[in-house]
């Protein structure tokens, strides 16, 4: 018998969404603990003590961090449909547009909540990157192909996040002219059968980000000083 599996979350990180798309994706049973990112408990920063960040995942006394290096440790460890092709070749090219989707995800993000002629200039580069997403999608259900797979489950703020983040911000990145492709990705992976499970409530999550929204702006400033 496997030992159980527990993931420490936050309902309103991309990242933590991730983990726990894999999990419903192949199958496996699992217990969620919300941490309290502003009071963070001893057992995340026990196991976690160099990012102190969700997700964490426990298979039994093992945790493992980071969302990705958990996707993988998941989809090698337990049965069901693989999220990795099983290809070498087509293996390699779904890690390269994963580490690019993981790469955009956080620049992708500011640009909504940054302000003035910083705003402008990341949005331009973050819509160059957009560009070469939505022309690898283009013409394919899923990233992969036919079936939902791995950079899917990395491009999660692109999901639920996508509307919502427009909604409380008013900025709109991702425009449906400009990305045809990658808006009809994002209403598809909010209404999959199989993740009704774990995606988040839209209403909760503009909630949380609305009353967090000069607390975000703030971030974004000090991000773009970096």
């Amino acid at each position: 018998m496997s030992p159980p599996v527990k993931v420490l979350v936050h309902f309103a990180s991309p990242f933590a969404h991730r983990v726990e798309v894999a999990l419903q994706l192949k199958g496996v049973p699992y217990e969620l603990t919300q941490e309290d990112l502003s009071n963070k408990s001893e057992l995340l920063l026990a196991n976690n003590p160099v990012h102190k960040k969700v997700p964490v995942l426990f298979h039994g006394d093992r945790a493992i961090c980071e969302s990705l290096v958990i996707v993988e440790y998941i989809d090698e460890v337990f049965d069901g449909p693989s999220l990795l092709p099983s290809d070498p070749y087509d293996r390699a090219i779904a890690r390269f547009w994963t580490d690019f989707v993981d790469k955009l995800t956080v620049p992708f993000w500011m640009a909504h909540w940054a302000e003035g002629e910083a705003q402008k200039t990341l949005v331009e580069e973050v819509k160059q990157k957009l560009a070469l997403l939505e022309v690898q999608l283009k013409g394919k259900r899923w990233f992969g192909g036919d079936t939902i797979g791995y950079v899917d489950v990395a491009a999660s703020v692109l999901g639920p996040w996508l509307s919502m983040v427009e909604e409380v911000t008013g900025v709109v990145v991702l425009d449906e002219e400009e990305y045809p492709a990658l808006r009809r990705w994002s209403k598809e992976y909010n209404s999959y059968e199989a993740l009704k499970q774990c995606v988040p409530d839209r209403g909760q999550l503009a909630a949380f980000y609305t009353e967090r929204k000069e607390k975000c702006k703030m971030i974004a400033k000090a991000w773009l000083k970096q």
